[in-house]
């Protein structure tokens, strides 16, 4: 009788996809380096008004080197040094910074201070702004500063609907730097159904590094079970591409570090799709990518890069040139 051969089982081999791009951009990686290098320049303390970039992870290491982070400048001593987040701030807290005495670094992006500047050149020919975001986000908050008898913030479809204009002959609309791609296209679409002359920005307002990384997510949505984004939860632009793999249909979880993720997320999933928002450090990204090797058996890893990104923004001039004295000095 002939030998019978029993096939070997098969072996579920678990996956991971690791998105590019990932990770810092540009303006985070200027305002992480404006504050180490003040430390460096000044010495502790260094105060930074809120939080320098949205990541948890960030600011404590920041705050274990020197950094001061408050809410307010009152709590910044008279006399100080305060830097301002990249996500910028409005003209009265600058006013406030120089009657205080305070020496100020601006660590603002410079994609946020170009929204900035369009909404006080609309303002000056007498346009009604409809700022597209999110109402307490630091950015609008900073940006509404620039005119706020002028500005209507605009947060979702329905308020596209209902916002109310003194002239609809003069208006126009720009964005937070960080929104969903989608969410957006579909308020100015409202926006410009109702106010047919309505204006918007010479250029696209969402920063390089929000579209790319939402494109990203896209790409691959379909081509895996689960989508875990690194990033702290108050990061809009994180939080944005949670929104863009569910809605493809994709279960997709934002978390801070490998410590969020519950089993439940992975029962029965083969193929995870890691990636990162704009202010989450590399080194967490790897933390996560290690433990789902060795905890939960992803033992193969793939890197997928949809887009290079070669972006770099140069240091404010107050601590570049601070950096430049200091070296002659040497």
């Amino acid at each position: 009788m002939a030998a019978v051969t029993v096939p070997e089982p098969r072996v579920q081999t678990r996956k991971v996809i690791l998105l590019t791009p990932r990770g810092f951009c540009a303006g985070v990686v200027r305002a992480i380096d404006v504050v180490k290098i003040a430390l460096g320049l000044y010495g502790a303390p260094i105060y930074v008004r809120k939080e320098i970039v949205h990541n948890r992870h960030v600011v404590e290491e920041l705050r274990e080197m020197g950094a001061v982070f408050v809410e307010e400048l009152s709590e910044v001593p008279t006399g100080g040094r305060v830097i301002f987040s990249a996500h910028g701030v409005a003209p009265s807290v600058r006013q406030d910074a120089e009657a205080r005495g305070l020496r100020v670094i601006d660590a603002t992006c410079p994609l946020v201070t170009k929204v900035h500047l369009e909404a006080v050149r609309f303002a000056r020919k007498g346009y009604t702004i409809l700022l597209i975001g999110h109402q307490e986000h630091d950015e609008v908050v900073g940006t509404m500063g620039e005119a706020p008898e002028s500005t209507i913030v605009v947060s979702s479809e329905d308020e596209a609907e209902t916002t109310q204009v003194s002239n609809p002959d003069k208006v126009c609309f720009l964005t937070q730097t960080t929104l969903s791609l989608d969410e957006t296209a579909g308020i100015v679409e409202r926006l410009k159904r109702r106010f047919p002359k309505i204006q918007g920005p010479p250029a696209q307002d969402i920063c390089y590094a929000t579209e790319n990384r939402q494109m990203a997510v896209k790409a691959v949505a379909n081509h895996c079970q689960l989508l875990l984004v690194v990033g702290s939860q108050n990061s809009s632009n994180s939080r944005r591409m949670v929104e863009v793999c569910q809605n493809q249909g994709t279960p997709a979880y934002l978390v801070d570090d490998e410590s969020d993720v519950r089993q439940e997320w992975l029962n029965g999933v083969e193929t995870v799709v890691v990636t990162a928002g704009a202010s989450a450090p590399e080194h967490l990204v790897e933390q996560l990518v290690e433990a789902l090797r060795n905890r939960w058996g992803f033992t193969e890893m793939e890197e997928m890069q949809i887009k290079d990104e070669d972006v770099r923004f140069s240091l404010p001039p107050e601590l570049s040139q601070a950096s430049r004295l200091t070296q002659i000095a040497l």
